[in-house]
């Protein structure tokens, strides 16, 4: 009975009791994880914060790393091999201070054409001459035997040749001194252009030739400077900027993929005869430094004159070829004795100051100025004997438009029916002052010398 009785008793506890079942919306997770949220809105704004701190310290740092370099630039060269630091002025000052002489191997050069170069183009109708020195005098090329490769052979020499062509012109519409000497030449492929040539009484077929070279001088219309106008460099796609350090110093002209027509007295001055320092910005109608080509080689006219701005031309052969395309296009060179006249309209660019003492364009300006007669512009009045036959001068004496600081070295350019390069920004006295015209390298008297150098530096 005993037994029964603890039995009993057992059986009213269970050997594994049921565990207690949670009651809806008590210790639901997802109440937790709510929690856990609010308690991380504090970290992420602190991390948000801690980078946009160092996002700042690291543009401050870079703000003054570009500034440093900056001033250090302005005041020393930097030796690459031997590592270390010398004055700007020691640098391309003809003394040896850098480790292999590198202060002084990639400075601008100077170079003088010692004798004619041997083929020119003359006249509005661009005549093709060679030079016989033998005879010291320049021949018409006669049409007989001319063929295309004559003509690739002709404007290659001339430093610029895309897809040149040639016509003929009758000998009797010609001025009398293109029609005193003739050559001809032979029928086969010439290896340089005096190599075929032969002297001719006459040409029998009564023709000479004429020669195009390339498409030099197109723009997209056929249409600050003081007193000039906004532009676009579509309209003007020879235009450059010179920049030093990343700076803008001067204007320049392409003549070809490769080469930069501008002022020698742009490379006056501390920090602006070594090479590095130097880039070519073209295509862009604002005042940037994007599209920048690095420079190979800065040439100096030798006879150049810093105390009467004489021969003041210079040449920058540009490492890469530009892209030729509607932004960058070169400006022909001028034929020799296009015949130009007191009044004939000129076209001046550039991004310099739009007052005297004023500040940079942001923007590529243009005006449009006559050609100043000579004998006025050399007269007592205006500039006497400080006018050269290397200069011309283009304005108007009672001021108003001028080109101005800035603007030197740019291009000034006449249109027949392809736009020239007649002149390069060169001096004046202030910008835009009454008898006081600008004055321009004169590019007829300078011929000689631009290809010259393109053909010695090829």
């Amino acid at each position: 009975m005993r037994t029964q009785a603890q039995v009993s008793e057992d059986n009213t506890r269970p050997l594994n009791p049921p565990q207690p079942v949670a009651q809806p919306g008590k210790h639901r997770k997802h109440m937790k994880t709510a929690k856990a949220q609010k308690g991380k809105r504090p970290a992420t704004k602190k991390i948000i914060i801690s980078v946009l701190m160092v996002v700042v310290i690291l543009a401050i740092l870079a703000v003054a790393a570009f500034f440093i370099k900056q001033l250090i630039d302005s005041k020393y060269y930097f030796c690459s091999k031997s590592v270390k630091f010398i004055p700007l002025e020691k640098a391309c000052d003809g003394k040896e201070d850098c480790s292999g002489a590198e202060d002084e191997s990639a400075c601008v050069m100077k170079f003088g054409a010692n004798s004619t170069f041997p083929l020119r183009l003359i006249s509005t109708n661009n005549v093709l001459q060679a030079f016989s020195s033998s005879e010291n005098k320049w021949k018409s090329v006669c049409a007989e035997s001319f063929t295309q490769q004559h003509a690739e052979t002709a404007c290659q020499q001339l430093g610029y040749s895309v897809n040149p062509s040639f016509s003929t012109v009758q000998v009797g519409i010609l001025p009398s001194d293109l029609k005193m000497s003739f050559c001809g030449v032979g029928s086969s492929k010439p290896l340089t252009f005096q190599s075929t040539i032969t002297d001719r009484k006459v040409c029998s077929s009564g023709q000479v030739i004429t020669l195009t070279c390339s498409d030099c001088g197109l723009s997209r219309s056929q249409d600050r400077i003081v007193g000039g106008q906004d532009a676009i460099i579509e309209n003007w796609p020879w235009q450059v900027s010179l920049q030093n350090s990343g700076q803008h110093t001067c204007g320049g002209s392409l003549v070809s993929p490769k080469w930069v027509v501008t002022a020698a007295h742009c490379f006056n001055g501390e920090g602006k005869k070594t090479l590095s320092r130097w880039n070519v910005v073209s295509g862009n109608t604002y005042m940037s430094s994007s599209g920048a080509s690095s420079v190979d080689k800065i040439i100096v006219n030798r006879d150049y004159s810093s105390g009467r701005n004489d021969y003041d031309i210079a040449m920058i052969r540009l490492q890469s070829p530009i892209t030729v395309g509607e932004s960058r296009r070169p400006v022909c060179l001028p034929p020799q004795d296009i015949g130009l006249k007191e009044g004939d309209s000129f076209v001046v660019t550039g991004w310099g100051h739009t007052l005297e003492k004023g500040t940079l364009s942001s923007k590529l300006q243009k005006a449009q100025i006559p050609l100043v007669d000579r004998a006025k512009c050399s007269s007592a009045a205006v500039y006497g004997s400080s006018i050269t036959p290397r200069m011309i001068c283009a304005g108007f004496l009672e001021g108003r438009v001028d080109a101005c600081q800035g603007d030197s070295g740019g291009p000034l350019v006449y249109s027949s029916d392809r736009w020239m390069l007649a002149g390069v920004v060169s001096w004046g006295v202030g910008c835009a002052r009454q008898g006081r015209p600008g004055v321009y390298t004169n590019m007829d008297q300078m011929l000689d010398w631009v290809h010259s150098v393109m053909q010695e530096f090829p």
